[in-house]
């Protein structure tokens, strides 16, 4: 590739991968709003909701959902009745009312769950409609990069690609290194003997 073609590349899409690729345009936004958000602390984003009904963006949500697949709402509405009926009208519609500001998420349905290694105990699960699971989604994928600019490299809570399981292997090795303090989220210091 050219080093012209590259920088025409990036033209049309707006932000490209270090080896020159584009990235899609749901990726290049949240790259976009990242770098924003990166470079300029104190910058407050102000017109967020327009990404969230766009095509691309919702889209990009209901692949996240189908592939979380998840019992439905309270409306009983599943992911494969929303495939068979269409997906693109689905998806239109929830932008519709999305920039209209008609959309209203449902009242979530509630079930109780068996506690794990608890026989007996069950525990309270709210459960979303597949159209809210669709909105939240396209929420996070546009407000995710804005918040993720602003955590420090050794937070783990809710984070893309960090989990609880990474968290402790970070304190494991930390502590065979000889680190001997742990600050809680609740910035309190506790002394680990």
């Amino acid at each position: 590739m050219s080093a012209g073609s590259a920088s025409s590349t990036r033209r049309k899409e707006g932000v490209a991968r270090p080896d020159g690729r584009p990235l899609d345009k749901v990726r290049a936004l949240q790259w976009t709003l990242y770098r924003y958000a990166k470079q300029e602390p104190e910058r407050r984003f102000h017109a967020l909701y327009g990404h969230v009904h766009r095509m691309d963006v919702l889209w990009r949500a209901w692949s996240g959902v189908c592939t979380n697949r998840g019992a439905p709402g309270v409306d009983g509405v599943t992911i494969d009745v929303v495939a068979a009926a269409g997906v693109e009208e689905f998806l239109q519609d929830l932008a519709e009312r999305l920039r209209t500001g008609i959309y209203r998420p449902a009242p979530l349905r509630r079930v109780k769950i068996p506690k794990p290694g608890r026989p007996g105990e069950s525990r309270p699960l709210s459960i979303p409609t597949v159209a809210d699971r669709v909105v939240m989604t396209a929420a996070k994928l546009v407000i995710e990069p804005v918040f993720e600019a602003d955590f420090l490299p050794v937070s783990y809570g809710f984070r893309p690609k960090r989990s609880a399981i990474d968290a402790c292997e970070k304190v494991r090795t930390e502590a065979n290194r000889g680190r001997e303090w742990l600050l809680r989220p609740t910035s309190e210091t506790v002394r680990d003997d």
